[in-house]
């Protein structure tokens, strides 16, 4: 029975949700490393787990080390460490190694963290990739803008998709990235990348020993980038009906690229659910963007799920504990739809348009997180709300996504 330790910054509903797929799969021993007190597991899961470690942070390897030590002490040798934060993936591979536990390790696990050795790799291997530097300083920054032209891209060196991204377009751009405090230093450089003008696509690729058995993927509208770039814009992310181009186009790009990360020994580091982001631009030319090593984000998860009528952590729980994937067939097609609202202020003082949003949308709505007057104006780029719709086609689903999108507004005052 394989002892899978789960680390858990906190016991939030997503991060619950993941635990609770460890615990609930049968012939599996579930252990618990958090930053909460053993009272705040919730009752549920703290009757399934055998064991549970508070440390001060889970980002530190050396908690993480006394941890797995205490925890092989009480319940037995650890088998699988894992977690589903793209945080956690360098600190967890660090102690990993040093505590002698199954799975990725440092230099792996930095090849998917960090944004310029990661299109480093890729670039030798032959994988299309954007342009790309890191940048220690501004003049580093102009000199990578002369050799390639407006626009760049500059984003942090760790960063997490397309968070604290930025276009630059022009020097008066470049003023405010300095007035923002967020110019590249030695201390703290930034990975600077060609701008390429193209749709963005998804594939998540479950891998077995470093061999691709299964793949999904999925469309954004609009890109992450101007999803960033306007905070009041509605967006939505759609996972076809269909499994065909331009998706099992990109397959082998995919496939080259994960095994130049996965690295020599894919038996020992290649059994993961990847998340992978990629351009489709004119031509057709396809680019790698970013790859994670940990499952997506921005509700991809529960639309494949609803695609393929399973729960899809239970089945990543299931592949990181005995590195088993059963294929699944699409049967569905989904969506997501977040609403961000609009106007100065940061709260939520009003809300149009959903009654009747639900109405025209009818059996379709699968799940709806409906923003609320009085709700704090979200930190993140979910935005205050979030819709999921099923269809049994494409079509289907795009059409319920556009209604939900045009027909709720959300304004803050």
């Amino acid at each position: 029975m394989p002892h899978i330790v789960f680390v858990a910054p906190h016991f939030l509903e997503n991060t619950t949700r993941y635990a609770s797929a460890f615990a609930q799969l049968e012939g599996v021993k579930l252990s618990l490393i958090s930053e909460d007190p053993d009272r705040a597991i919730p009752a549920e899961l703290k009757q399934r787990i055998a064991g549970h470690h508070q440390v001060r942070s889970v980002s530190d390897p050396t908690q993480l080390v006394l941890a797995l030590t205490g925890l092989s002490r009480r319940v037995g040798p650890v088998d699988r460490l894992t977690g589903a934060l793209e945080q956690l993936q360098m600190p967890m591979a660090e102690a990993r190694q040093r505590a002698d536990v199954p799975g990725m390790r440092p230099d792996i696990a930095r090849r998917f963290r960090d944004k310029d050795l990661m299109k480093q790799v890729l670039r030798r291997a032959g994988v299309p990739v954007a342009a790309s530097q890191l940048v220690p300083s501004l003049d580093a920054l102009r000199a990578f803008i002369d050799s390639v032209g407006y626009p760049v891209i500059v984003k942090p060196q760790a960063g997490v998709g397309s968070r604290a991204t930025h276009r630059i377009e022009s020097e008066g751009d470049l003023a405010a990235l300095v007035q923002l405090g967020l110019e590249p230093t030695p201390q703290r450089p930034l990975q600077a990348e060609q701008f390429i003008r193209a749709r963005e696509f998804t594939c998540e690729t479950v891998s077995i020993h470093g061999k691709a058995v299964w793949r999904s993927g999925t469309r954004y509208f609009p890109t992450p980038l101007e999803v960033l770039e306007k905070p009041w814009v509605q967006y939505c992310v759609l996972l076809p009906r269909e499994v065909e181009a331009p998706w099992t186009d990109f397959a082998a790009i995919n496939g080259a690229a994960l095994e130049a990360l996965f690295g020599d020994k894919p038996q020992v580091t290649g059994t993961a659910l990847t998340h992978m982001e990629w351009f489709l631009a004119d031509g057709p030319k396809m680019y790698v963007n970013e790859v994670g090593a940990r499952p997506p984000g921005v509700q991809i998860m529960p639309m494949m799920g609803l695609t393929h009528g399973v729960d899809m952590i239970s089945k990543w729980a299931e592949l990181i504990s005995f590195d088993r994937f059963t294929p699944l067939e699409r049967k569905w097609a989904a969506g997501a739809a977040f609403f961000r609202g609009q106007g100065p202020g940061d709260t939520v003082v009003e809300v149009r348009g959903l009654e009747e949003a639900v109405a025209k949308v009818g059996s379709a709505l699968v799940e709806l997180r409906a923003p609320k007057v009085g709700q704090p104006k979200g930190s993140g780029y979910e935005g205050e709300g979030t819709a999921l719709v099923k269809h049994a086609t494409t079509e289907g689903v795009k059409q319920a996504l556009l209604t939900l999108i045009e027909t709720v507004q959300v304004r803050y005052g």
